[in-house]
């Protein structure tokens, strides 16, 4: 059986995998399904403001991920917790179909934001 404290580090580490490698996959993907997800939103030009949308959103990705990996408390949780929901926001405003998508982009950030939230209410204040 294990301990609470080891299930949410596990929980923890999970969220970390999801913002490093997701900053990582956008940075790869740059020239491919980055600027084609921001096309389908009608943002296509100027190229250098599509290319600072896509590094800015990895960086943030990045920032947070090694925020929840090294510093992990509430701070950590509620930075997580207010990109999540800003990028949900915009996605949200660009393209509301995606809460439809069969892969839920969209709506996986649901149980993200439990996970957040539960990770935030257990850490030492």
């Amino acid at each position: 059986m294990t301990r609470p404290a080891d299930d949410d580090r596990l929980l923890r580490l999970s969220l970390v995998a999801v913002w490093l490698v997701t900053a990582v996959v956008s940075i790869v993907e740059l020239d491919g399904q980055s600027r084609r997800v921001l096309a389908e939103a009608g943002i296509a030009s100027p190229p250098w403001l599509v290319q600072l949308l896509i590094v800015g959103g990895a960086a943030a990705d990045l920032l947070v991920g090694l925020a929840l990996w090294w510093r992990p408390g509430r701070a950590s949780y509620l930075a997580a917790l207010g990109l999540l929901l800003l990028m949900t926001a915009v996605a949200t405003g660009l393209q509301p179909a995606l809460w439809l998508h069969p892969l839920g982009p969209l709506l996986k950030n649901l149980p993200i934001a439990a996970l957040l939230w539960h990770l935030y209410r257990r850490a030492v204040p």
